[in-house]
């Protein structure tokens, strides 16, 4: 579990600024030309190992038990019905090779990449657990031997095929690594010989599955060297920022001392609006805390600090929840996209849809659809200007659609077809979208934390009453500080009770407009 929530970060008093600590603009400025370079390479990850390790053990114990069916079926049945034992002893054998083959390492990502140092283990723990099962069916049933004869049949068959299954895991997770898709691309803060030790000992004791791309740090004088370990310096912490909007950034490490205090905070200040895991390296600070208050990359201890909202195996829930929940969704609410879109067809002359750029996951610009409500002369692609009660600018259909939400279920197809909304997250808010007091960003501190996520159709923000109009800043703080509170909180049935809340506060909402 991460050290700091965003709530706590956002409550620190960092004290007078210090040098670096200009705010970060996400609009303005552009990485050095050797930034630019590195965040060319370097693939997406496309699966986790967290979840490729999981999915390793649930195709293991599916092969453990089809094996040991089949081939009680072909060896031992006798056509008078499966013996109560046997029905017992296929599912929980699979249970205990599970967690066995989990205790002895052989899940873990560096274990699927080196066959030979996992794979003595792997049949170890196969042939330990069935010599135990066979002696204990023998010993319970005395004379019977012969009768379970199928057990070693069972073993000899599920260890082929397991050891088929990963051969085909070496050539395929080694292949992957190669190309960096399993890698978790890594930021280093920090430069000078701090930086250098937790380059060697990740190097020499690391998971293997990190992807540096360098360095960052705020110091401009001789403690920070332009290379460090072969790894090159790309700029200060607001460069991470924006280098970290430009490439697929997984993790951040800090080099600092937790003595370090007052400038720790000042740059967690400005990374944890990223939807990014940040550790702290314990390996070269002084004072020593209890093994439990650590986690490990393979064996160099980190601190953990802020974890990625949303990730890993709650990522993938959270996707198959938004195609069906969504597609569901979407086919009832057909008949009356239909009508919609017939009636602002007839009311006004003009496309159907409107098209508009907004934020989407880490500051990403996307696409949304909703049916049009202004008149065609007086759309407003960049949202310069907050829509108001009875304001011209909507035509008859749009005022009501608008106030129904009706104007956003074309965003649907965003939802089940592109994959870049969600059902339920923060709205998604125009690019230049602003109160009378500037834009969002610049009113609301902490702003882009809330891009860390997918956006959503719906939101906790909107169920609880702020939707529509934002002329202030105490209107637009607030949708924020519901946004994040969702963040910091999710869970998928915190999803399906947004969507279940949404219908009512339709009702009852007064601010949209």
């Amino acid at each position: 579990m991460a050290a700091f929530s965003a709530h706590d970060l956002r409550s620190i008093e960092t004290g007078p600024p210090v040098s670096g600590e200009a705010r970060v603009n996400p609009h303005a400025g552009k990485l050095n030309v050797l930034a630019e370079e590195m965040a060319k390479h370097g693939a997406r990850r496309i699966i986790s190992p967290v979840i490729l390790e999981g999915l390793v053990r649930i195709s293991e114990f599916l092969i453990t038990i089809v094996t040991g069916a089949v081939t009680y079926w072909t060896q031992a049945y006798s056509g008078n019905g499966f013996i109560a034992e046997t029905l017992l002893a296929v599912p929980l054998m699979a249970i205990l090779i599970t967690f066995s083959l989990q205790a002895l390492g052989t899940y873990r990502l560096i274990a699927l990449r080196t066959i030979d140092r996992s794979g003595p283990r792997l049949v170890a723990g196969w042939a330990g657990l069935f010599g135990m099962l066979y002696a204990a069916l023998y010993v319970l049933h005395l004379g019977t031997a012969p009768r379970y004869s199928w057990i070693l049949h069972w073993a000899v068959a599920g260890l082929i095929i397991l050891a088929a299954e990963r051969c085909a895991l070496f050539f395929i997770t080694n292949a992957l690594a190669r190309s960096g898709k399993l890698s978790r691309r890594t930021a280093i803060v920090g430069g000078g010989p701090a930086a250098f030790q937790l380059l060697q000992d990740l190097a020499e004791h690391g998971s293997g599955d990190l992807h540096i791309t360098g360095i960052f740090d705020d110091r401009t004088d001789d403690r920070s060297p332009d290379v460090v370990a072969g790894f090159p310096k790309l700029g200060n912490i607001d460069d991470l920022v924006g280098f970290a909007r430009n490439t697929p950034l997984d993790l951040v490490i800090f080099t600092l001392p937790i003595s370090a205090e007052q400038r720790l905070l000042v740059m967690l200040r400005k990374l944890w609006v990223l939807p990014i895991d940040i550790r702290l390296a314990a390996h070269m600070n002084k004072l020593r805390f209890r093994p439990r208050a650590y986690s490990y990359i393979g064996a160099v201890p980190v601190i953990d600090v802020f974890d990625k909202p949303i990730a890993d195996w709650d990522i993938v829930v959270k996707n198959i929840f938004d195609r069906v929940a969504g597609l569901l969704c979407l086919i009832l609410a057909l008949p009356i996209m239909l009508l919609v879109a017939l009636a602002v067809k007839i009311d006004s002359p003009g496309p159907i849809l409107f098209r508009q750029k907004r934020y989407g996951f880490n500051n990403e610009q996307i696409e949304v659809f909703k049916f049009r409500s202004m008149y065609v002369e007086t759309l407003d692609y960049t949202a310069a200007k907050t829509v108001t009660r009875n304001d011209p600018r909507v035509t008859r259909v749009g005022r009501f659609i608008r106030r129904s939400s009706f104007d956003e279920l074309p965003q649907l197809f965003n939802v089940v077809f592109k994959g870049n909304l969600s059902l339920v997250g923060p709205r998604p808010h125009a690019i230049y979208a602003k109160t009378a007091a500037g834009l969002y960003d610049e009113v609301v501190d902490g702003y882009f934390a809330r891009h860390r996520v997918r956006p959503g159709i719906t939101g906790w923000a909107q169920i609880n009453g702020w939707r529509g109009e934002t002329d202030t800043p105490e209107k637009i703080q607030k949708r924020v500080e519901h946004d994040l509170y969702y963040i910091e909180n999710w869970s998928i049935f915190f999803d399906i009770y947004v969507l279940l809340a949404t219908p009512l506060s339709l009702i009852t909402t007064k601010n949209a407009f």
